[in-house]
């Protein structure tokens, strides 16, 4: 009996993907809840597992195609023994304690830990899971680091075309559109860091050992953003036709990076989470982003965004709107520059911020007010304490 591999449902905002690889050729015997391909949407990278054993028999959509949800990837023929499902090539029993995967056993990895295998040519086998799957950071510990490229005596000046990854298409024309949709403006305000620095300071070790994690200066500005955004509810809101929707919830967008471009994981309900708690979740985002294992639900949805383009070396920028969202703080580089205090001119810790936000429904006086009171928030920890 053949059995269909389908496109399975990935979420409500996701209704296509591309076939980035099978891991699976045409005739391969395969088990059931082995991977067989490799899906990449504009939000995830998804494996679609064999739901029985047997021969993989027919494939439907090559490497580089696009499907959409519900379409027939290919199929698997059923191969009944006398005991029941048997492939010839399946695994055996299993060994109870052992710790050495039979190599014909399928290994739980993410599509970042199985291209990383490949490129290094290290089986998945031999590396050893620090979770419930491997992962790329677990490849490049078994591998070790890459050796030094001999330096190439002559420049070559051919070119290379590459077709852009379904995210990465996905981001540019998203960023087209908002730029053609919204009535995007800028507004921009400087941020005195000494005294959260100096919070910092005295906390960061007992904050650590307690936590697990140190304490950094994301959950100061998600912090303030929503007392700000309490202030100012229309930079909580989208616009829908003639309507402007007001969120009475929090739901903070958080950009970290990715291989294929920055992705917005959001923190629900960011205004009932403490300071350890937004620096774990962020952590965990940073980490899933690394390791390509973000999910659908991690992504949807989100109110307001952060982005702090100061990780990367920023002193200044102008974010773009995370549509349908009319606002986005942006966040850089901290840096000390001569500022006047109480009529004298002293090296302060300083840092550039910017927000972004839709004309349409929000005023300019609006915008700079809400940035002036993240400023006063940030600078003056025991109220922000107070307002969060």
């Amino acid at each position: 009996m053949s059995v269909k591999i389908m496109v399975p449902e990935m979420g409500e905002s996701v209704v296509d993907a591309r076939v980035r690889r099978w891991l699976k050729q045409a005739g391969d015997a395969v088990t059931v809840g082995e991977p067989l391909v490799e899906l990449e949407t504009d939000k995830v990278d998804v494996e679609v597992s064999a739901s029985k054993s047997g021969v993989l028999a027919a494939i439907a959509h090559p490497e580089g195609a696009d499907v959409k949800i519900g379409d027939t990837l290919g199929t698997i023929d059923e191969v009944l023994g006398s005991g029941g499902p048997e492939v010839q090539g399946s695994r055996g029993p299993e060994v109870l304690g052992s710790t050495v995967p039979s190599p014909d056993v399928p290994v739980a990895a993410t599509p970042s830990a199985r291209r990383e295998a490949r490129e290094r040519d290290v089986p998945l086998t031999a590396v050893k899971a620090t979770g419930h799957r491997v992962t790329k950071a677990d490849v490049v510990k078994t591998a070790g680091p890459v050796g030094r490229v001999a330096p190439v005596e002559s420049v070559s000046r051919g070119e290379t075309r590459e077709r852009m990854s379904k995210r990465r298409a996905t981001i540019a024309r998203r960023l087209v559109e908002v730029q053609a949709t919204a009535a995007m403006l800028t507004t921009f305000n400087e941020v005195d860091m000494s005294a959260v620095i100096a919070l910092r300071d005295r906390q960061k070790e007992a904050f650590k050992d307690k936590h697990g994690v140190p304490l950094g200066f994301s959950s100061f500005f998600v912090k303030a953003s929503i007392a700000a955004l309490r202030e100012f509810p229309r930079l909580n809101a989208e616009v829908q036709g003639d309507d402007m929707v007001l969120k009475h919830y929090y739901d903070i967008g958080i950009a970290v990076g990715a291989a294929e471009g920055l992705v917005v994981p959001v923190l629900r309900a960011a205004d009932s989470l403490s300071f350890p708690a937004i620096e774990l979740a962020i952590r965990e985002f940073a980490t899933k982003a690394r390791d390509n294992t973000l999910s659908l639900d991690d992504l949807r949805g989100g109110t307001f965004t952060i982005t702090n383009g100061g990780v990367f070396g920023s002193l200044m920028s102008t974010p773009i709107l995370n549509p349908p969202q009319v606002g986005i703080l942006g966040l850089h580089a901290i840096k000390e520059r001569p500022v006047g205090v109480n009529g004298q001119v002293v090296l302060r810790p300083m840092m550039y911020t910017a927000l972004t936000y839709d004309h349409r429904i929000v005023d300019g006086a609006e915008a700079v007010r809400f940035l002036v009171r993240v400023k006063e928030l940030v600078e003056d920890p025991g109220v922000l304490l107070i307002e969060s």
